[in-house]
């Protein structure tokens, strides 16, 4: 499936439905599964009925949604984060309740959101290139990759140095799954312009993908330092400081990302548990308190107000 940015393939384990008098499912699990074993900290999970919105949620720590009392039927789960989306039918006929999702193919883990496209750059840039350019956009939305690196080559071929061209050739590459065109696309791109942003937050999600988190701390620090006010970039950087052991680095990073708008309610659970690491118990509540202020429902909520209440019994 070529149509999205990664690929959902549906399993469903041997568990089966608990049902009440009235067709009504007490617990409907999805997992996630991403090929890296790294559950995105940007995913968004819904489930559709027939007639809208059966529930809204994160994964929590596990990587996995628990929603309660759905009744029997067939739905849609939507999967999607920051800049991606993807979704597949699902069927509780049989009493069948646990599925997993495993999303993988040209994305894996964190990487899988979609590489950020950046727009056509310096006006010194020749307008025949610059067309070529906004023509490959148009291809990318239309999913028309093979034709949309024809436009980025022609846009290369006439300004060589066309940075913002290499980031989205290689973000393309992503889409088409070629990590090895997509890594050198990238690398020229940050070459042409080391302070492209966009190019450094690709690298990051290619080397959290791959679990190499000291390549992707390096990185993901420059693209956070290119376009401080971009919450992506320090989610994800929070994320490889703390899997490299640098605690004191995530909680910076952490604090960095708190007064920023957008979707980044995560990185206070990634401090949450710097301080944990490092015993600070008081700490640890700090951020899971500000990580309910951010977000406040859903499984990740209910599992934050059960580690503080453990905490706090801890902290007295």
């Amino acid at each position: 499936m070529t149509r999205a940015c990664f690929v959902v393939l549906l399993t469903v384990s041997a568990a089966i439905a608990q049902f009440d008098s009235e067709g009504i499912i007490r617990h409907l699990k999805l997992r996630l599964s991403f090929g890296s074993g790294v559950c995105d900290p940007t995913a968004r999970v819904q489930l559709m009925g027939r007639n809208g919105p059966v529930a809204d949620r994160k994964p929590d720590d596990e990587c996995e949604v628990d929603v309660a009392n759905v009744p029997s039927g067939a739905y849609r789960v939507e999967v999607s984060g920051q800049n991606f989306a993807e979704s597949e039918e699902i069927t509780t006929a049989n009493g069948v309740t646990d599925f997993e999702l495993k999303l993988r193919g040209a994305n894996d883990g964190v990487r899988m959101s979609r590489a950020p496209l950046v727009s056509a750059g310096a006006l010194s840039i020749p307008a025949k290139a610059v067309k070529e350019f906004d023509k490959s956009n148009e291809l990318i939305k239309h999913q028309e990759y093979q034709k949309a690196i024809q436009s980025l080559n022609r846009a290369i071929a006439i300004y060589p140095a066309y940075a913002a061209a290499y980031n989205n050739l290689g973000a393309v590459y992503q889409r088409l799954g070629d990590q090895a065109k997509e890594r050198e696309a990238l690398q020229r791109a940050v070459s042409l312009d080391d302070h492209l942003a966009a190019a450094y937050l690709n690298l990051g999600r290619m080397d959290i993908a791959n679990n190499d988190f000291p390549a992707g701390e390096g990185v993901l620090s420059k693209a956070a330092s290119s376009n401080p006010s971009d919450p992506m970039a320090l989610v994800l950087l929070s994320y490889c400081q703390f899997q490299d052991r640098h605690f004191d680095d995530a909680i910076a990073t952490s604090h960095k990302a708190h007064p920023l708008q957008g979707q980044h309610s995560t990185v206070h659970l990634v401090a949450a548990k710097a301080f944990e690491q490092k015993h600070d118990a008081v700490g640890a509540i700090a951020e899971l308190e500000l990580f309910l202020e951010e977000e406040s429902a859903g499984e990740r909520a209910d599992q934050a107000r059960k580690d503080l209440k453990v905490l706090r019994a801890i902290h007295q």
